[in-house]
């Protein structure tokens, strides 16, 4: 399973034997070279891993190397053992070599393994962030603590054990911090301080929403996150000159818990200062509203980019609350209860754009609350799209970070060979290594952007899909009031044939009141009037309450299909959107994999080469003509056969004459003399390369003498000087100056000439 480069000349972390081989194994006790220098499970043999390790990996060339000493496994530990593809468990206690494969005899005790040591309890990892902010913008500090276990043994070796080492404490704390503080700043972001401030299960909630997030991200890397703890989430007031003026411990400890949070909330801040936090909240939405249009020329670099795209995840995550807040309340005095006050006017202000009359004040409520659905289910749909994106980008900087982890081990183990043209080989491909990482981690910004783009035609579409939805629910309140029309018309003809009614009613009773029967017959022919025009009537109305009921009903169906359709192409945009990212993040995988073997078969091959190498060397002059390339041999084997006939006789000389003689073909004679060419050439040749070194030293001593009489000229003219300016000047009668065969001037104790270097008379 390890990917393992070599450690020529590098002492082993159990026994300390030097080894200058590359097999990646000790040769004493076959350990392999890398491991981690841990006391207690290199050395006593006790499996336990430091109290800042998540894990401890090595491996061993034979299974039956670990029993230098007898094998301890404490109860606060775990141990595997992987051979091939299974992870095999040791329980805890203490081992003998016959007894410990005696009590797991599916393992080979001759073939290598790998050791992986764990621990029993989870891991708290401490996380603190001091700029969270919540939906007012007002900056909230937190401290957690993520409990982290190894969960799955074969995913976690998959992504972590490419290489012996460890997980420490701070290697969890680089790959998970990003991903905590954005759910962090998520869950903060789309509440309010006073929301904070008066829900009692606020440290539950957040534990929970923490946690929940972290173990689908951790679960494919075979880390679990089975406990999160928030140990502190403050806000801090200052005064215009950054001096503190309070502190609000939304969670703390117990003696901060038992504080009254409403009260200590309205003590720092009056009823003015909160419609000034108002004021200045919604000024902000205007602002970021505005700045959307700006986006393409505000995004500068990739973090603030990133700070950016969480803020805009945390104001959608505030709408979509405060939308479900409307939408779940039963009337407006109940949202504004519920603090959707500041949204509620912003419906209410849309409706009244919008000029939607409404029969009474639930008909108005319930066309609020089927707006404010409509926007909440857009808002739903783009927080899951963002939400599947930031889940991509995070597991996408999770494996970089981790990749980035691993060339950064193998650097350190590197820089420990004592081989300089190993090491020296070994970094180079280590640094390249980093450098396309570098170039990976430019091409995923360069895919951010992308997304960023796409995340933007997503949510103009969303909200052209939410204006079409708007629209359909019009047409439904038209076709609506289009039907109490009608009602209304038929309550209309009851109200006539009642009338019909009661004028019948008056004539009876004029027949029996004994009236004229003028009157009766006037009466009579009124009635006839009246029936055959209600009745005329009737049947018009009729006539036009059916074909107005048969149009509604075909606009119905007209607008149901039309709703659907249109439905049925956002759903699909919705779905090309999502394959599309998926193929994306596909691809970046495959492309990410392919790296990361190109690197492992690079490293793997020059292993293979410097091992070929090596071993090559080791030996004999006919086992290197055998092994080494065509060129190399022929070269190999030509100075071979000059440094043998340099070395022959006169007798072995006319020998290997006869055999070249009678292998070309060619007489005593003439091989006799073409060898002894041959030897004369390379004497020759060989003379020529020592007069030539010869005459190279000469030059070299002819310059150094020449230097040399140039420094004791100037000194005898410096001397002259100094003797010509003293007061009292001697004369001597000495011997004759020497001179050289060119007549340049000589010293009386010079053997040469310091200008010419000629030898000197005595």
């Amino acid at each position: 399973m390890f990917q393992m480069f070599g450690f020529g000349g590098v002492k082993c972390p159990r026994c300390e034997h030097k080894n200058a081989d590359a097999s990646g194994y000790c040769g004493a006790c076959g350990l392999t070279l890398g491991a981690p220098h841990s006391e207690p499970v290199l050395r006593e043999n006790r499996w336990v891993p430091a109290a800042d390790e998540l894990a401890v990996f090595f491996g061993v060339r034979e299974l039956s190397g670990v029993f230098n000493k007898t094998l301890r496994v404490p109860a606060a530990s775990r141990a595997y053992i992987l051979q091939g593809d299974k992870a095999t468990e040791v329980p805890q206690g203490e081992y003998e070599i016959e007894g410990f494969f005696t009590r797991l005899n599916h393992l080979l005790r001759d073939q290598h393994a790998e050791i992986l040591i764990t621990r029993m309890t989870a891991l708290p990892v401490a996380f603190e962030f001091a700029d969270l902010a919540t939906a007012e913008y007002l900056k909230v500090s937190a401290r957690f603590t993520v409990s982290i276990k190894v969960e799955q043994v074969a995913a976690f070796a998959q992504h972590f054990m490419t290489a012996p080492g460890t997980v420490t404490t701070q290697h969890l704390h680089d790959l998970l911090a990003p991903s905590v503080r954005q759910l962090a700043g998520e869950f903060v972001g789309g509440r309010s301080m006073r929301d904070m401030a008066g829900n009692a299960e606020l440290r539950a909630q957040l534990d929970e929403r923490l946690q929940g997030a972290l173990k689908l991200r951790l679960a494919q890397y075979g880390l679990a996150a089975v406990r999160v703890d928030t140990l502190a989430l403050r806000h801090d007031k200052f005064d215009a000159n950054r001096a503190r003026v309070g502190t609000l411990w939304l969670v703390a400890d117990e003696r901060h818990a038992q504080l009254e949070h409403v009260k200590q909330l309205d003590q720092l801040y009056d009823e003015q200062e909160w419609q000034g936090i108002w004021r200045q909240e919604q000024t902000m939405r205007l602002d970021y509203r505005r700045a959307e249009l700006r986006q393409d020329a505000s995004v500068e670099k990739a973090e603030l980019a990133q700070q950016e795209a969480e803020r805009v995840q945390a104001i959608r995550a505030r709408q979509v609350d405060l939308y479900g807040r409307i939408l779940e309340s039963t009337s407006r005095k109940q949202a504004l209860e519920r603090g959707a006050g500041a949204t509620l006017a912003e419906l209410e202000h849309e409706l009244a754009q919008q000029n939607a009359v409404r029969a009474d004040a639930a008909a108005g409520w319930q066309h609020v609350r089927a707006l404010a659905g409509i926007k909440m289910r857009t808002e739903l749909e783009l927080a899951q799209q963002s939400g599947r994106e930031q889940m991509q980008l995070a597991q996408q900087r999770f494996s970089h970070q981790l990749h980035l982890q691993q060339i950064d081990n193998q650097i350190a183990q590197a820089l420990v060979i004592e081989d300089e043209a190993y090491r020296r080989a070994q970094l180079t491909r280590l640094r390249q290594s980093q450098a396309e990482a570098a170039q990976r981690e430019a091409q995923m910004e360069a895919e951010q952007h992308k997304a960023r783009w796409q995340g933007a035609a997503l949510e103009s579409a969303a909200r052209k899909r939410e204006a079409e939805r708007v629209q359909e629910w019009q047409d439904q309140l038209q076709l609506g009031q289009q039907r109490d029309l009608l009602r209304a018309d038929a309550v209309k003809d009851a109200a006539t044939q009642v009338q019909v009614a009661e004028v019948g009613d008056k004539i009876e009773a004029l027949k029996r009141a004994g009236a004229q029967a003028e009157a009766i017959a006037q009466h009579e022919k009124l009635l006839r009037t009246i029936e055959a025009d209600a009745i005329h009537a009737r049947q018009l109305q009729q006539n036009q309450h059916k074909t107005q009921l048969d149009q509604l009903d075909i606009d119905e169906q007209r607008q149901i299909l039309s709703q659907q359709e249109q439905e049925a192409q956002w759903q699909r945009q919705l779905q090309a959107l999502a394959q599309a990212r998926d193929q994306d993040y596909a691809r970046w995988k495959g492309e990410y994999d392919l790296l990361i073997a190109r690197q492992a078969h690079a490293a793997e091959l020059a292993r293979i080469d410097i091992e070929r190498i090596e071993t090559i060397g080791q030996l004999s002059d006919t086992g290197k003509v055998a092994l080494a390339d065509a060129p190399n041999a022929a070269a190999l084997a030509q100075i071979l056969k000059t440094q043998v006939q340099a070395g022959m006789s006169a007798e072995q000389i006319h020998a290997l004459a006869a055999v070249a003689a009678a292998e070309n073909s060619i007489a005593p004679l003439d091989a006799l003399r073409m060898a002894h060419e041959r030897v004369l050439e390379e004497r020759a040749h060989m003379e020529a390369q020592a007069d030539k070194d010869r005459r190279h030293q000469l030059d070299l001593i002819n310059l150094q003498n020449a230097a040399h009489s140039h420094a004791l000229s100037a000194q005898a003219q410096l001397g002259v000087g100094v003797a010509q300016a003293g007061a009292t000047v001697h004369h001597h009668h000495g011997v004759t100056a020497r001179r050289c065969a060119n007549g340049h001037p000589a010293g009386p104790d010079d053997k040469f000439c310091a200008t010419c270097g000629a030898p000197l008379q005595p």
